[in-house]
């Protein structure tokens, strides 16, 4: 069985979205203390990019975590396996994700910042699945939104690979 990887969204089409995202942030935050909070493993080329495009002073942060489910199905339990590096208490926090699907993880993320007594908490997200939801999520910085395929390239992987292609695709097995 070979796999054959078809694209989904381009690397231009990333890339413009992402500076229009970057555009749209850095008019949302200005003169805020704006800290972003990258998702590993999937968001840190998302995050990255989108860290460019914003013109303003912030400070970069990220945070590691683990969804117990069955196979590749989340179940919104969440461990935290790398926690931030700094407190956020006062301050405007944008999660960055790479994709939200089921919704079950950033919502127990959201909820979990909340505690720790942050100005605000947002959500970025390159995509978003809807057919997929478990419970509803405000995304309010959305890249793309997709239909229910599985998508691998630009921080997403497929058993740890092709998190390096530049750009959404979608592998298909012959």
């Amino acid at each position: 069985m070979s796999e054959r990887i078809s694209v989904m969204i381009t690397a231009e089409q990333i890339a413009a979205r992402v500076r229009e995202l970057g555009a749209q942030i850095t008019k949302d935050y200005k003169d805020r203390s704006l800290v972003l909070v990258g998702v590993l493993k999937g968001s840190f080329v998302f995050a990255a990019d989108l860290a460019r495009a914003i013109d303003l002073p912030l400070r970069i942060d990220f945070l590691g975590v683990r969804s117990y489910g069955e196979g590749t199905e989340s179940s919104g339990v969440v461990q935290i396996t790398h926690d931030l590096s700094k407190p956020i208490s006062n301050e405007d926090v944008l999660f960055v994700e790479d994709i939200v699907d089921t919704g079950l993880t950033i919502a127990h993320l959201v909820d979990l910042f909340r505690t720790r007594n942050p100005r605000s908490v947002k959500v970025c997200s390159l995509l978003h699945k809807p057919a997929r939801a478990k419970v509803s999520v405000n995304v309010d910085y959305l890249g793309f939104t997709i239909e229910d395929k599985f998508v691998i390239g630009y921080g997403l992987d497929f058993a740890e690979k092709y998190r390096n292609l530049p750009y959404i695709g979608v592998v298909e097995r012959d």
